[in-house]
């Protein structure tokens, strides 16, 4: 099944007119560019609309020193940077990805998408999951 059969093409502008009406506007799916993972097209689409954040949304509470499924020790991040991420490997997502976000000031959430009401209580200005910004 091809993208366009479940929801329109991205075309920047087209996005861009819809964020100017007020709509949510979802990206989904990747750039169809080889060496291009979802995470790096989430990123360029987040710096191609000047996003005011990035909404990493995956299975876990939000960013780990390891995998918290695997590693009952794994310590919460709430906060960190691009930087400490990179530098830990923290495995977020793909190191592309983080440093298009890092290098073009565009802060990030991680949070988990099947927490019950996360998104909205989210865009409602809670502090979900972890934010991952550039540092000082």
């Amino acid at each position: 099944m091809k993208i366009n059969q479940v929801c329109e093409d991205y075309i920047r502008r087209r996005a861009v007119r819809h964020l100017e009406k007020g709509r949510v506007v979802i990206f989904a799916a990747g750039t169809g560019n080889p060496f291009f993972t979802t995470d790096s097209a989430a990123s360029l689409r987040a710096i191609e609309i000047n996003a005011e954040l990035m909404i990493k949304a995956t299975k876990v509470k939000g960013v780990y020193s390891a995998d918290p499924e695997k590693a009952k020790d794994a310590i919460f991040y709430p906060r960190l940077t691009y930087d400490e991420a990179l530098d830990q490997r923290l495995n977020v997502m793909d190191t592309t990805a983080l440093v298009l976000c890092r290098d073009n000031n565009v802060p990030m959430r991680v949070m988990n998408i099947f927490e019950q009401g996360a998104i909205k209580r989210l865009m409602l200005g809670e502090d979900i999951g972890s934010l991952i910004e550039r540092g000082t």
